[in-house]
């Protein structure tokens, strides 16, 4: 019995050995058809990374020809499979743009906008290729929208355009916070909030957006000098006004209305003096 198991070993071994030194000779020294077989035979045996090697060397080759649409499916599937997700959403992609009618169009414009998202970071980096995501996933919704896809389509999307609000809301909150000591950045925080509320109407995060915009409004009233209160006094009782109209019954409001006070106060000193 141990006698068979070692055969059966040896046999696995010198298997493994000759098909690695199959696959090293003709990468290094294989035709470009010789390699093509190869790829493919790679891409099916679940091998991807060693298909991707052989298919950058073929690629030049195949430009052009019938065998490129099927080359260029395997290489972004390839990568996708492996986890180069914004390579592979690149490389989907254009596979859509180059092959259109082809039966795998509507697969890879998904795979393009799904590559992306999975290699979009946390919010708070940088949103290049969460940005890529939202715009292809809005392009497949728009292109296909009876895909059985849609609706994942609809909830990635959904997903990612929540990341760049929040993103877009705590780089506000954060010149908020940092103009005690930069005051300056009460202008920046209120420019900020503005540009959160008109780039995502609808945003889940309007209400405190809102009153973050008006506290800015009515800290930086009070860092003012003589010579701009005025202007600025108006500006924050607008945005007391705006979340007020909103939201009449924000949990904000209590707070908000002292604030509104304040700035009533100010005013008042502001037309005696």
């Amino acid at each position: 019995m141990q006698k068979i198991k070692n055969l059966a070993y040896l046999l696995v071994v010198t298997l493994l050995l000759t098909s690695c030194g199959e696959y090293q000779k003709v990468l290094n020294k294989g035709t470009v058809e010789e390699q093509y077989k190869m790829a493919t035979k790679m891409y099916e045996a679940q091998k991807y990374n060693k298909a991707i090697r052989l298919f950058e060397k073929i690629v030049p080759s195949y430009r052009g020809k019938p065998q490129m649409e099927r080359i260029q499916y395997m290489v972004a599937q390839s990568n996708f499979n492996v986890k180069n997700y914004s390579l592979a959403g690149y490389y989907f992609e254009r596979f859509s743009k180059n092959y259109p009618k082809s039966s795998k169009s509507e697969e890879a414009a998904f795979l393009s906008a799904l590559g992306y998202y999975k290699a979009a970071p946390r919010f708070s980096l940088d949103p290049t290729d969460t940005n890529k995501a939202l715009e292809k996933f809005q392009a497949f919704i728009d292109a296909y929208p009876n895909s059985d896809k849609i609706d994942e389509a609809n909830k990635y999307y959904a997903e990612l355009r929540y990341k760049l609000e929040k993103k877009a809301f705590e780089i506000a909150k954060t010149y908020y916070r940092t103009a005690e000591t930069y005051p300056r950045n009460y202008r920046a925080a209120i420019v900020a909030f503005d540009n959160l509320l008109s780039d995502y109407l609808g945003t889940s995060f309007k209400e405190e957006a809102l009153y973050y915009r008006l506290k800015a409004a009515h800290d930086f009233v009070l860092k003012s000098t003589e010579r701009r209160k005025a202007e600025r006094i108006k500006e924050a009782i607008k945005a007391y006004d705006k979340l007020k109209r909103n939201f009449p019954e924000s949990k904000f409001m209590e707070d908000s209305n002292k604030m509104l006070t304040a700035l009533q106060k100010e005013q008042e000193q502001l037309v005696k003096s």
